[in-house]
């Protein structure tokens, strides 16, 4: 055992040294000479020196065992630090005076939905600062065409899904806009169930058509559940801006979750 540990510390220390040497410095207990028995002098006294030459290296061994998994620097240890990168989401802007900061998609940012879909038109919002991208998964409402997700623990959850509008109709062109697809019941009849999971059927509570540069945006409340939807589409995409909350997110932060939904344009 004492070979064993002195090999360690040797290993540990960074330095080298002869095992010759070494075996010939420390001997095992086995070396330690037992004595003859002979007058005032008894066999308990060879034990205890077997037993403190054992407890010393029980507690070098400890020490070292101890020092390395707590990575404790010493001589030939190294401490490997890491740390975190800090910045801001790609495509969200710095807080406004109000503390509202603006996304805006990335130009170099992938997407699509299959060889021959043109890039997606990006496209812009407004949340309040304590606002963050969250990771998108396949198992979302929505699935793979959801394109990005932003959630507040305070306040509540967004998503944008940007579905082809050939999942609609394939005589639409390249250059769609909402009203070559339908009005306002047609579109959230045919959509909503993507962003709720169910049927909007006696759930649209109002219905609203928003212009702005030239392009429409159809705009839903629906209860239960609570949600806000911005409709509108661009190229050969229908994009669908989704807001919500909670019961309590709802009450307290309508005015919020209301301005975010109005927010969203493509651009």
């Amino acid at each position: 055992m004492e070979s064993a540990l002195l090999r360690c510390c040797v290993s540990f220390s960074g330095h080298s040294y002869n095992s010759k040497n070494v075996a010939a410095a420390h001997r095992t207990d086995g070396e330690i000479p037992r004595p003859k028995p002979s007058p005032g002098r008894c066999e308990e006294e060879w034990c205890a020196k077997v037993l403190s030459r054992r407890s010393v290296l029980a507690t070098s061994g400890l020490s070292l065992a101890s020092s390395t998994a707590l990575l404790f620097p010493g001589d030939g240890l190294a401490v490997v630090k890491q740390g975190l990168l800090a910045g801001r989401v790609p495509g969200l802007s710095e807080p406004d005076d109000k503390g509202w900061r603006t996304y805006r998609r990335p130009d170099e940012k992938s997407g699509g939905h299959g060889v021959g879909w043109s890039p997606i038109i990006p496209y812009a919002f407004s949340v309040p600062q304590d606002w963050n991208e969250v990771p998108v998964s396949i198992a979302d409402l929505g699935g793979t065409e959801i394109d990005l997700r932003f959630a507040s623990p305070k306040e509540g959850r967004l998503s944008v899904i940007v579905a082809p509008v050939l999942r609609f109709a394939d005589n639409l062109g390249e250059d769609v806009k909402i009203e070559n697809i339908g009005p306002p019941a047609k579109v959230i009849n045919a959509f909503g169930p993507e962003v709720i999971g169910e049927n909007v059927e006696g759930k649209v509570l109002s219905s609203n058509v928003a212009e702005h540069e030239g392009r429409l945006y159809y705009q839903f409340e629906l209860e239960p559940p609570h949600v806000l939807i911005t409709a509108t589409a661009a190229g050969n995409r229908l994009y669908l801006f989704s807001v919500t909350g909670n019961g309590l997110q709802w009450k307290r932060y309508y005015k919020d979750l209301k301005r975010i939904a109005t927010s969203f344009r493509v651009v």
